[in-house]
C-alpha cells in the first residue's frame, strides 16, 4: 500500500499526529477550565517575586555569554559523544582520532573559559 520510504516513516508522523491531538487537547482544556480573567496582580511584570526595579533592557554582562558558551560547548561534546560510542566499533581507528581531535577543540574552548573567568562568579 505505501512505498518503502513512507512506510518507514508512518510511526513517526502517527506519533506526531498523537502528540498533536493531546496537546491541542490540553490547551483547549485549559481554556475550558481555567479562569480566563487574570487580575491585575497576575498580569503586572515582576523579578524574582517582586515589582521590576531596573529596566529590561539594559545589557547582560559579558559572564552570561560565556557562561552560555561554555553550556553549548558541554552540550555538543555530549551529544555527539552518545553517538560515537555507540558505533566506535564500526568507525575504527579514524573515527577515534577524529574524535580525539573534536575533543581537544572543546577543551581548547573550555581552557578559554576557564581563563577568561566564567567559572567564577561573583
Amino acid at each position: 500500500m505505501f512505498s518503502p520510504i513512507i512506510a518507514d516513516y508512518l510511526p513517526i508522523l502517527v506519533f506526531a499526529a498523537i502528540a498533536l491531538v493531546i496537546s491541542g487537547g490540553a490547551v483547549l482544556a485549559s481554556y475550558i477550565v481555567a479562569d480566563q480573567k487574570p487580575d491585575s496582580e497576575k498580569v503586572s511584570p515582576y523579578e524574582c517575586g517582586f515589582e521590576a526595579f531596573e529596566d529590561t533592557r539594559r545589557k547582560f554582562d559579558v559572564r552570561f555569554y560565556l557562561v552560555s558558551i561554555l553550556f553549548i560547548i558541554f552540550d555538543l561534546e555530549v551529544a555527539f559523544l552518545f553517538p560515537w560510542a555507540v558505533s566506535l566499533g564500526a568507525i575504527g581507528l579514524f573515527g577515534f582520532w577524529s574524535m580525539m581531535v573534536f575533543l581537544a577543540v572543546l577543551t581548547i574552548g573550555f581552557v578559554y573559559e576557564w581563563r577568561k573567568g566564567a567559572l567564577e562568579w561573583d
